[in-house]
């Protein structure tokens, strides 16, 4: 769904913009950037919303210059957008009010790795693939995982979640301090290296989901996890949807420890056998499923899970015996939105990212199954369901009005049900531009709580403003 955007009149001059830009040049010339397609690059992510360039993109290399621009930038009331790597998918980085796009990609540096305490000290450029490879030498690994190689600032920003989510948690939970470079351009730092306190406001999490609109995140001090001892990856197909959802509420019931427990609908799985080259797989709902343990752990989940997939008509489990065999399949998994793409050429896809309580995640699939059908378009469905998130990728013509605004309307629906039945809009993907009516259907009263901690922190507006609620 390709919007046209109208830009907000911006609260600053082109003059004022100017004199930061001189202020600025001495130091870091050859990293402001003000070409139209580099501008572009920054005024996008991964969506459906199109692009709003911003009128500048600056590179930081510490937090001291992040300080510096942002100092300045409050001065003359210019927006700050912070980027990562582009990945957001709710329009994070249109620069509504125009602005500055602060691309942190160049902080990039793994500053500590405590091995003993299983905690380490990142800047907010390293992704976390580059963080995995480091930490592989330890032992240990950073278990968030969105899908996308996003940078660990951008994931702490939207709160991302993903496929590991089920056991080890989202980043809320991966998080444990912060470095802070608040509106006014100061240097704050949050939390310890503590496992646990109760000192005082919990300044880590006010953060962690913030979406860039209270400051720049530009250092994180992570939880890590030690590398299971066996890891073991299954497969395993079903009848219908219902048998799949079924499944997997019994599992979390039974408190089954499961690392990953992922379902793709018979459209999804489709376009993914397509898509990977995915050989002995059929178009069936299915469950991709990850065992983490000893050995005696992991036989013992197997074995309970296969008892719960036979009395919900479950084939047997196809196993990814290799390394090199698991990664395929979850790389496979990962793929399922170009996979959605290739159902229809030149089609557009939009992602909802409901997330209910378990007990109610066979009724809202249910749901989106059918108002989707009965919107006559085409559907797959995938969602780390372990925690009752799912996502619906609606593919439809961009070209035409009709497909166009019957996906806009599917999805406002399927938000509505999910809302319904005590859910949320968004599971892991955030606000950001696109869900600001959804946050208001969801909080009511308790967004202008949210507006008034928004005012406090940022009086001129100036931290990427037009997100999460409107001022």
């Amino acid at each position: 769904m390709q919007l046209h955007h109208k830009r907000v009149t911006k609260p600053y001059s082109q003059a004022d913009l100017k004199k930061v830009i001189n202020e600025l040049a001495p130091t870091l010339s050859d990293r402001i950037h003000l070409s139209q397609s580099i501008r572009e690059q920054h005024g996008r992510g991964e969506d459906s919303y199109g692009c709003i360039a911003p009128d500048a993109v600056i590179y930081p290399f510490s937090n001291e210059e992040v300080a510096q621009i942002v100092q300045l930038c409050n001065r003359y009331k210019i927006p700050v957008i912070p980027f990562g790597t582009g990945t957001s998918v709710e329009g994070h980085l249109l620069a509504v009010h125009g602005g500055i796009s602060l691309d942190l990609s160049e902080m990039d540096q793994i500053i500590e790795i405590n091995a003993a305490d299983m905690d380490c000290r990142v800047q907010a450029g390293v992704t976390r693939e580059e963080l995995n490879k480091a930490l592989r030498y330890d032992g240990l690994f950073f278990p968030v995982d969105p899908g996308a190689n996003a940078s660990i600032g951008g994931m702490a920003a939207t709160q991302a979640s993903g496929t590991n989510a089920v056991r080890y948690g989202t980043m809320r939970e991966a998080v444990i301090g912060l470095t802070i470079v608040t509106p006014e351009g100061e240097i704050v730092k949050t939390g310890t290296r503590a496992r646990k306190s109760s000192a005082g406001y919990d300044l880590t999490q006010l953060y962690v989901g913030s979406e860039g609109t209270l400051g720049v995140i530009t250092e994180i001090q992570l939880r890590l996890h030690p590398v299971p001892e066996i890891i073991k990856s299954a497969v395993c197909s079903f009848e219908t949807v219902d048998g799949a959802v079924n499944t997997v509420i019994n599992a979390m019931q039974m408190a089954l420890p499961l690392a990953r427990i992922e379902l793709l609908n018979a459209l999804q799985m489709e376009a993914c056998i397509a898509y990977s080259k995915l050989e002995g797989f059929t178009a069936q709902p299915t469950l991709f499923i990850e065992f983490h343990g000893t050995e005696s752990a992991v036989n013992e989940q197997i074995e309970q899970l296969q008892d719960i997939c036979q009395a919900f008509s479950g084939k047997e489990f196809q196993w990814a015996e290799t390394t090199e065999q698991r990664n395929a399949l979850w790389k496979a998994r990962h793929n399922a939105y170009p996979a959605a793409h290739l159902l229809k050429p030149n089609s557009k896809v939009l992602t909802t990212d409901v997330c209910v309580p378990i007990s109610a995640l066979a009724v809202s699939i249910a749901d989106s199954e059918r108002l989707a059908e009965e919107a006559g378009l085409s559907c797959p469905v995938v969602g780390h369901v372990g925690d009752g998130n799912y996502h619906v990728l609606i593919v439809f013509d961009p070209e035409n009005s009709e497909q166009s605004k019957a996906a806009k309307q599917l999805s406002e629906k399927i938000v509505h049900r999910a809302l319904q039945l005590s859910g949320t809009c968004t599971g892991e993907h955030g606000i950001g531009f696109g869900k600001k009516e959804y946050l208001l259907s969801e909080h009511g009263d308790a967004v202008e709580m949210m507006r008034c901690i928004k005012k406090s922190l940022d009086p001129n507006n100036i931290m990427n403003p037009g997100k999460v609620f409107d001022l």
